[in-house]
């Protein structure tokens, strides 16, 4: 058994006063984030000098006794500090070149959220009652929370859709799941949402192209409408909704899916996409999104850490397409429109199976060995070969099945 820090969402349904107090607190929480990072904007660019999270804390302190902003008081102060922590979260990453420069929140674009530590809510007999409100949350528990545990915060949000979430982070004791010498190598596609190294292609549910006339149709009705009206507002929350659907949907079946694998199989190998890169092509960025990758790897990395499996992620310049499963020849070309392709050894593959197999056995060979799998390559400075392996041999010493 170990302990891990688990999220539990549910879905809530506020009072008016409720709804109220949030949004004052929501628009309070972007405010303070917004204020905190022009001023340590401004305070680099123009003085050269760094601004730390004391000294923004003790900032939002004077706000709050301004004229201007004394209505920062008038909410609970604990979302506003946690604000600032996010913020000197996103200057952490960025001075650790993680994450880009922290960027200014929109009231429309960015989501409405605010993040209440234990000082700021009460917990008892199952009944959340947050500060500054009389009343619990009318939470839908559509899932009990682990015995005996209390939420250590809680994120309180609002969609575009203008649905109301809650989401309680709770100490859980997860088993490690029982163990099994399977292993699966995951080939991600566009047709097959992923083709396992067993040969079976998962179909690609393509929720975005199921609902897009019904989105087409939605944003129609936006665009015919007075910007900022009250009609204008319904049709956005229409968008809103549909667009909400296809995300529920997609997050349901990737859950579905990831889980699956991550209780049969051991060790699970997946491919290092550089998706952000893969928008670029035009003709496939929509497919590509909405197949949402990154959410799949995301959801294998933290499932594969709580059950005591092994995520092996190859590198990304592995051939893993153009190697010959069979006799290990690397082909110069294979467009994206060959499905299946003969090597001259005999070999017949299915391009994606074939796929799935080399990253299986490129991610046991990295498990064993400790260390990555990468294809020759030459140093622009030396003209020499970054790694130590022959041309045509990518996978020399890998273990074929």
């Amino acid at each position: 058994m170990q302990q891990v820090k688990r999220a539990f969402k549910y879905r809530f349904y506020p009072t008016d006063e409720q709804a109220a107090e949030l949004s004052r607190t929501f628009g309070c929480v972007r405010l303070v984030y917004n204020k905190a990072l022009e001023e340590r904007t401004r305070a680099w660019y123009t003085e050269r000098r760094r601004v730390s999270y004391v000294q923004s804390s003790a900032a939002l302190t004077e706000w709050k006794k301004s004229e201007e902003l004394a209505f920062l008081a008038e909410v609970s102060s604990v979302p506003l500090q946690q604000a600032l922590r996010h913020l000197q979260a996103g200057f952490g990453n960025f001075f650790a070149k993680r994450a880009q420069y922290p960027r200014f929140k929109s009231r429309k674009k960015s989501r409405a959220s605010a993040e209440y530590t234990r000082s700021a809510f009460k917990w008892r007999d199952g009944q959340l009652t947050l500060a500054k409100m009389a009343e619990p949350l009318g939470i839908r528990w559509s899932r009990p929370l682990p015995e005996g545990a209390e939420p250590t915060t809680v994120t309180v949000s609002r969609d575009a859709a203008g649905r109301w979430f809650v989401s309680l982070l709770c100490e859980d004791s997860l088993a490690s799941a029982p163990a099994t010498s399977a292993a699966v190598g995951i080939d991600a596609g566009i047709t097959s949402l992923v083709t396992l190294s067993t040969g079976e292609k998962i179909t690609n549910p393509r929720h975005e192209r199921r609902d897009r006339a019904r989105l087409a149709k939605a944003q129609r009705e936006l665009s015919r409408k007075m910007k900022g009206s009250a009609n204008g507002e319904k049709a956005r929350r229409a968008v809103a909704r549909v667009h909400a659907r296809i995300a529920d949907r997609r997050r349901d079946s990737l859950h579905k899916l990831s889980t699956r694998l991550v209780r049969e199989n051991q060790t699970v190998v997946i491919e290092d996409l550089t998706v952000r890169n893969l928008l670029k092509n035009g003709t496939l960025a929509r497919a590509i999104s909405d197949a949402s990758w990154t959410q799949l790897r995301s959801m294998l990395e933290y499932k594969c850490a709580w059950y005591g499996r092994e995520l092996v992620v190859i590198d990304r310049w592995f051939p893993s397409s153009k190697l010959c499963g069979n006799c290990g020849t690397v082909r110069a070309r294979l467009p994206l429109n060959v499905c299946e392709w003969t090597c001259d050894c005999g070999a017949v593959h299915d391009r994606d199976v074939n796929a799935a197999g080399n990253i299986l056995a490129a991610g046991l060979a990295a498990s064993a060995c400790g260390d990555g799998v990468r294809p020759q390559r030459e140093s622009s400075r030396t003209g020499r070969s970054s790694v130590k392996q022959e041309p045509q041999r990518a996978t020399a010493g890998i273990p074929r099945h």
